[in-house]
């Protein structure tokens, strides 16, 4: 498998890693940390490499590794995508990464030209965010071609790795987002509150800055994009207030202490809660008059994020890939997330909007 992951030590990067062995495949393990790339990759049995994304030369590090993909698992994105990108560019190796950050997808997104003439794809979120969402967006689009508004939402169980939990760290007090005449417009956190029925009963859910803001828009063209997620009553009020507490969170050093904490007292669900917990997604497209709801019932967010990323990164080295960037849903089409082991789809019958 000439796959390199890169922050394969990482709570995602290692689940992924083992299940590729398990499959039988032979990835290259890389991150910054050698004692814990060598460490892994001598109990996994791998080739390896270690470079810092901050060096000048991680070009010639991917040269180097000779592989055709890279799955980039070393979030915060925001901070550690464009000299991957670029790198990729450079050698003219697919990029992939498990990213949900708005402003990566975004960023990502500006480098297709530059993809397009390297012949290479770059596909940001292959992992929970956000193949299941951009795939339902995806179906929402063909059985509504003329929706001019789109809104998706998920109920995940279990709990939240030590990365996923830093990237909510460093997000906080930069309120809300949603897409609104095809351009993202910033909102406040947790702006907009609705009941959701995301397949078990409606429950109270808040809007949130999640990525399909960004990738929807360019799998379906939909221009009004909303997503949601369901939030107990008093952590919606909470999120709904936490922007009056922005400004501390631009005091030195206030950010990269709460960082500090995620990693030492978060974990991440172990294997138990992964193989008992589900997500239940939901989305609605419409148009002035129609409405059509469709659903996913899925495996444990993480448990999607390694098997999906596989899934996606198998395809690349198969030559199943579009040069410039795309997504998952865009590239692979909506039922990509059907090959995924454990995941249901359903439909509602279409409902005419009645005018008032």
């Amino acid at each position: 498998m000439d796959l390199l992951i890169y922050g394969s030590y990482g709570y995602t990067g290692d689940l992924i890693a083992r299940q590729a062995v398990e499959a039988g495949a032979e990835p290259t393990l890389a991150g910054r940390s050698r004692a814990k790339v060598q460490h892994q990759a001598t109990e996994l049995d791998l080739p390896h490499r270690v470079f810092d994304l901050d060096a000048d030369d991680v070009a010639a590090e991917l040269a180097a590794a000779d592989v055709d993909a890279v799955l980039h698992c070393a979030g915060p994105f925001v901070e550690t995508h464009r000299p991957m990108v670029e790198a990729c560019i450079d050698t003219g190796t697919h990029y992939l990464d498990i990213t949900g950050e708005i402003e990566v997808f975004e960023s990502v997104a500006s480098y297709d030209e530059a993809a397009t003439e390297a012949g290479v794809q770059l596909m940001p979120g292959v992992g929970f965010d956000v193949v299941p969402t951009d795939c339902l967006a995806a179906h929402l689009a063909e059985r509504l071609p003329d929706a001019t508004d789109l809104r998706l939402g998920f109920q995940a169980e279990g709990g939240l790795s030590p990365g996923t939990a830093a990237t909510a760290v460093n997000s906080m007090g930069e309120g809300g987002a949603v897409r609104r005449n095809g351009r993202i417009k910033s909102v406040g956190s947790a702006h907009e509150t609705r009941r959701i029925d995301f397949g078990r009963g409606k429950t109270g859910a808040v809007t949130i800055p999640w990525g399909d803001v960004a990738t929807a828009y360019h799998t379906t063209g939909i221009e009004n994009v909303t997503v949601y997620t369901a939030v107990p009553g008093v952590a919606r009020l909470f999120m709904r207030s936490s922007d009056l507490f922005a400004p501390l969170f631009d005091l030195p050093g206030v950010t990269d202490t709460l960082q500090d904490l995620v990693h030492a007292t978060v974990e991440g669900p172990d294997e138990e809660t992964r193989e008992h917990t589900h997500c239940y997604v939901w989305g609605e497209a419409s148009n002035d008059e129609e409405r059509v709801v469709s659903r996913l019932v899925t495996p444990n967010t993480y448990t999607l994020t390694v098997d999906a990323a596989l899934i996606v990164a198998r395809k690349v080295l198969d030559g199943e890939w579009e040069a410039g960037f795309g997504t998952p849903g865009g590239v692979y089409g909506p039922d990509l997330v059907l090959e995924i082991d454990g995941v249901e789809r359903t439909d509602e019958e279409p409902v005419r909007v009645v005018s008032r």
